[in-house]
């Protein structure tokens, strides 16, 4: 994992190793929770302490865990597809011991895990709405290659899902929202973004396959955006949507 420092512009290594570690995000505390296709989540805490959240689910192990957001009651979400075991190129090839490839929740108060969804190929990329009624998932799946749209139930829970958007450029991998509610999505040709109706508003077009993005930045209109080999930034006139 390694780390940019705005100030200098220098990088540095964060952590190595870090566990073929793959989508990130910051919990209400502030802390760093990451998806690791070595087979875990973890979270690292204030002192640099590094704490496995989940790593199997009713004693098998986890396939890959690729994207994470959390959620306002300080619940967990996040991604399983197989990636991180089909070669050792991701992550150490292996068997799927769950036979499937869900998306989880850890509860904020009891930590109990649980499948809110088993209907994707290969889900990737995920976020809430800005209100968090709804629970967007990329499909990054042979089958599929969309971002799918779900309810969001008082209990946790995820129904009525229905497609949002299709990819016109190979597959979606890992979005993000703006304050307006639309969605600026990694792609193979560039970013997408699509309005709240799933309508394809319009593209920043970047030289190589995208994995990730996320806004940053004090006003949070600094988009950066993964690459396969390199991190691009970009100035907006909008804003990403705040987290906390």
């Amino acid at each position: 994992m390694l780390r940019w420092d705005e100030c200098d512009g220098h990088v540095t290594v964060f952590r190595h190793p870090a566990n073929y570690a793959n989508g990130n995000t910051v919990d209400r505390d502030g802390r760093l929770v990451t998806a690791e296709h070595g087979r875990r989540v973890t979270r690292t805490e204030h002192d640099g302490r590094v704490t496995v959240l989940a790593d199997r689910f009713q004693g098998k192990r986890l396939n890959s865990p690729n994207d994470i957001v959390v959620k306002s009651d300080r619940s967990i979400w996040f991604t399983d597809p197989p990636y991180g075991i089909l070669s050792d190129y991701q992550g150490w090839k292996g068997e799927s011991e769950l036979g499937k490839n869900y998306v989880f929740r850890i509860d904020g108060q009891s930590g109990e895990m649980t499948v809110v969804n088993d209907d994707c190929d290969r889900p990737n990329g995920l976020a809430f709405s800005l209100d968090e009624k709804l629970l967007y998932i990329a499909d990054s799946g042979f089958s599929a290659r969309n971002i799918k749209v779900y309810d969001v139930t008082d209990d946790g829970k995820l129904k009525n899902g229905r497609v949002f958007a299709p990819c016109t450029a190979g597959r979606f991998d890992g979005f993000r929202l703006d304050d307006a509610g639309r969605l600026w999505s990694a792609t193979e040709d560039g970013v997408h973004c699509h309005d709240p109706d799933g309508t394809l508003v319009g593209k920043i077009n970047v030289p190589e396959v995208l994995s990730n993005l996320v806004f940053g930045g004090p006003k949070r209109n600094r988009l950066f955006i993964c690459g396969a080999t390199s991190l691009y930034c970009v100035w907006l006139t909008v804003n990403g949507a705040k987290i906390f």
